[in-house]
């Protein structure tokens, strides 16, 4: 019963979060829904006109960029959670398996020591 509990707890957080999941390939995480890193822009310093373009760009950068790690900090948190919840669930079904022939070993061995 405990399995299936997890197991449905897990779905849930599945479902409920569809942000979840990002890639890992060749041990490189990037996180899936969050798009593509803003790219960093630059000062014009030539004029006033376009140094105060430069520090408007800035500012709609660090938004888009605060948007964009808020969003990759929520993925792998996710994704923790979720590895972790199914890591703990194998372990928890090898200790059943383990328990489970413990027990019909130490059954037989009682059969045998009647005979």
């Amino acid at each position: 019963m405990k399995f299936t509990s997890r197991s449905a707890a897990l779905i849930l957080l599945i479902f409920a979060n569809p942000a979840q999941a990002g890639s890992l390939t060749n041990g490189s995480w990037q996180p899936s829904g969050c798009g593509v890193v803003p790219e960093s822009p630059t000062i014009n310093g030539g004029n006033i006109d376009a140094y105060n373009k430069s520090i408007a760009a800035i500012n709609a950068w660090q938004q888009k960029s605060r948007d964009y790690f808020e969003c990759l900090i929520k993925e792998a948190n996710t994704d923790n959670s979720i590895i972790a919840d199914h890591a703990n669930q194998a372990q928890a079904k090898y200790r059943d398996t383990v328990e489970k022939i413990g027990a019909e070993a130490d059954a037989a061995k009682r059969k045998l020591d009647k005979e």
